[in-house]
């Protein structure tokens, strides 16, 4: 795929003097991929994708200068971190460029509760630095914390370990401030803080290219990971639901999966796992440890078969973190073992989550394995599920979404790649108002918004979307 025919790429180039270029075929194309190929439907739709261009600015300076430069010679501009969304957040779908902002990595400054960091920071890299200098870490980060951007994380990510104590991108709090370069004739550098902040997270970089970052941080703790076998799914949900709501018990993480998956998938772990045990995987602070163990002695169902307080070093060196078994993970170890699996997002609203869980396991059996990740949604301890589904075919993948939907629980459908269709970002009036002025060519990131591309969008869409729509917010 190339980009737009009124686009002028020799000029953009020439225009761009000494900011890092790459026209290598194969690294283009590997830097225009994400983890797309997690949707069956995606890796059909998208597999073909790949820019013209990969450009490498090392300052917010160089981002200014290739925003300008695009403008000017009408280049589509699609912003990158890592790569590791799963919806082709990143994946230029007009060609164009991919603005690749792994080199702007510093961390500018650290203070109680705050930090200052450019876009492309890895988040582990990030929180060792918050560590070393006050003892404080990351609210939120999602189970790639090893290999994701700061920057990618707001543009397309939602929440993940830590949520069940602090909510999720979405709410208020948990970004700061975000600094943004605008794509325009003279791009304006933007500073946006309150409700402004909802233009640009979730938004797929087609409204501003994020340079920089303020997040709220909390005390750094040698997160303890404890592992509870059921011999049922629906007895650990219940299990999970009452821990998380056990308010003197500080968790980082707290996820459920359906057996098999924990043995099947859970390869370094599955000496310590039965085949037909659901496990629920915990992160719980050290002082909160012998609460922990208490709450779970109470269960006569429960089945502690790893603490890593007790594991022995070669299994501390060996063996992944329990964030690295959920969220996302999940589905990615899955598909290592047997690549005919997907997955869905699926909403279990308060406060019958867990007979909605009940429901649905018995409807699909282990065609849809159960996969509960324990949050904190508008206030109270629910669940999010990422399912796996034992893929047949596209047909039958929309059923399974719309039953869900039918039994009251809102899918945000991982096999699209628009903001609007998967249910994540509701659009409006307001930001379709900021794109005009921030983008007013529409170079970024072209094809992921609808509202941008069908002036005959309907706003009033009666869906549930995970990120609301600013006219909602007051």
């Amino acid at each position: 795929m190339s980009a737009a025919p009124s686009a002028d790429l020799a000029a953009f180039r020439a225009a761009l003097g000494p900011i890092a270029q790459e026209d290598n075929p194969a690294i283009v194309r590997q830097k225009s991929r994400d983890f797309f190929w997690y949707s069956p439907v995606l890796k059909r739709q998208l597999e073909h994708v790949t820019g013209d261009l990969v450009v490498t600015p090392k300052t917010e300076a160089e981002v200014v200068e290739v925003a300008r430069a695009a403008y000017a010679h009408g280049v589509p501009l699609t912003t990158r971190g890592a790569g590791t969304g799963n919806y082709g957040q990143a994946m230029p779908l007009s060609g164009g460029v991919v603005l690749n902002l792994a080199d702007l990595d510093r961390v500018k400054a650290i203070r109680p509760g705050v930090v200052t960091a450019e876009a492309g920071v890895i988040m582990e890299k990030l929180d060792a630095e918050t560590k070393a200098h006050s003892r404080q870490e990351l609210r939120l980060h999602p189970s790639t914390y090893r290999t994701a951007t700061l920057g990618g994380f707001i543009a397309g990510g939602s929440g993940g370990v830590g949520s069940i104590r602090w909510g999720g991108l979405r709410d208020l709090g948990n970004i700061i401030r975000a600094r943004v370069v605008t794509c325009e004739a003279t791009p304006r550098i933007l500073d946006l803080t309150g409700e402004d902040i909802a233009k640009v997270s979730h938004a797929y970089g087609t409204t501003g290219i994020i340079t920089e970052v303020e997040v709220p941080l909390a005390p750094a703790y040698d997160w303890v990971d404890v592992l509870v076998g059921f011999d049922d799914f629906v007895a650990a949900a219940a299990f999970a639901d009452a821990l998380g709501n056990e308010d003197g018990i500080l968790l980082k993480n707290l996820a459920v999966i359906a057996a098999p998956m924990p043995h099947d998938y859970f390869l370094r772990h599955q000496k310590f796992i039965r085949r037909d045990q659901s496990l629920v995987a915990v992160m719980v602070a050290p002082f909160a440890l012998d609460a922990m163990l208490t709450f779970t002695a109470r269960d006569a169902r429960a089945d502690v078969v790893y603490r890593s307080d007790r594991a022995s070093a070669d299994d501390l060196k060996s063996l992944p973190p329990s964030y690295e078994l959920s969220w996302n993970h999940t589905t990615l170890r899955g598909l290592r073992v047997d690549p005919g699996i997907t997955y869905l997002q699926v909403l279990y609203p308060f406060p019958d989550q867990i007979a909605k869980v009940a429901k649905l396991t018995a409807l699909f059996g282990d065609e849809v394995p159960g996969h509960l990740e324990f949050v904190r949604f508008d206030g109270k301890i629910t669940c999010f599920g990422l399912p796996v589904v034992r893929y047949t075919t596209e047909e039958r993948l929309e059923e399974i979404i719309r039953l869900h939907e039918e039994h009251g629980c809102p899918i945000f459908n991982p096999h699209r790649y628009t903001l609007e269709e998967g249910g994540m970002k509701q659009t409006d009036a307001i930001q379709l108002a900021f794109k005009r002025e921030a983008d007013p060519k529409g170079l970024l990131n072209p094809g992921k918004m609808i509202a941008w591309e069908d002036p005959a969008y309907d706003f009033s869409a009666a869906k549930t979307y995970l990120f609301p729509g600013l006219r909602q917010a007051g």
